[in-house]
């Protein structure tokens, strides 16, 4: 299934960032969209701008997936899609700092939007779109899942998503339904911002634009890619932490009081 031909697809974390970029590419493409987040005025602005544009059939889904009745309410709305035929998993936020100095609730919270709600609205869509023979999910990870470098659990919560579309593909390589893990690097995003994250120190060539980033990943899926990594300074800055020559100087390099001191542990 082309990119192109999707009918209707949901995309979660849709009201700014790399969410609000797939849907705007996938109206483009004359999808039907389903547009999930906790900011219903975001959803509101962003499906007045693709409907003016492109007349496209717009639903706003107003959930904080952190919340078990808020979830519940958008699996069964997954599961009532018929012509469901792309979700995008990509809720999500960061936290800055160590693990052992912030409040563990967050962390906790964090896990729940990256790992339980995707596996959770994963599994809602996959009913239908095995029982049609189509279907893309896209898990919105990081190139973080390779990093050591990249806070505990962050790091964790976007392995997981890595892991888990790998085999779940190979589970579903004769179902018509193909998954694809999207780990991007540094993207022109509020993310940051809103995470509290210092990035001033970060040159701007190691940045990219959520445009490009989402129509890249699109992309992909014709490709049958697994895991896509957008950019080629991406593919080079995790090809040292995926060597384990390469990864252990990283390691010891990072272990320098100077690394430690601007990491804050």
């Amino acid at each position: 299934m082309a990119a192109g031909t999707i009918r209707t697809a949901l995309v979660t974390g849709a009201s700014a960032g790399i969410g609000a970029e797939f849907a705007r590419e996938l109206a483009a493409r004359g999808a039907a969209l389903i547009l999930v987040a906790r900011r219903k005025e975001k959803l509101d602005a962003l499906s007045v701008e693709l409907h003016e544009r492109h007349g496209v059939a717009i639903e706003v889904l107003p959930a904080d997936l952190a919340e078990d009745e808020d979830l519940e309410l958008v699996e069964r709305r997954i599961a009532a899609a018929e012509t469901l035929d792309l979700l995008v998993n990509n809720a999500g936020f960061g936290s800055p700092g160590p693990f052992s100095k912030n409040e563990v609730e967050r962390f906790l919270t964090m896990i729940q939007v990256h790992v339980a709600a995707s596996v959770r609205l994963t599994r809602a869509a996959l009913k239908g779109m095995t029982a049609r023979g189509r279907g893309d999910i896209i898990n919105v990870a990081s190139i973080a899942a390779f990093s050591p470098l990249s806070g505990s659990v962050y790091s964790a919560t976007k392995a997981f998503l890595v892991n888990f579309s790998e085999n779940l593909q190979y589970e579903l390589a004769r179902t018509g339904v193909r998954i694809q893990a999207l780990c991007p690097g540094l993207t022109h995003t509020e993310f940051h911002e809103v995470s509290g994250a210092d990035t001033s120190a970060l040159p701007g060539f190691l940045w990219m634009s959520a445009p490009d980033v989402a129509r890249i990943s699109l992309r992909a899926l014709g490709r049958r890619k697994v895991v896509c990594v957008p950019g080629l300074k991406n593919r080079l800055i995790i090809a040292p932490m995926r060597c384990a020559p390469t990864a252990a100087l990283i390691r010891a390099i990072v272990n320098l009081p100077y690394f430690r001191r601007k990491a804050g542990v």
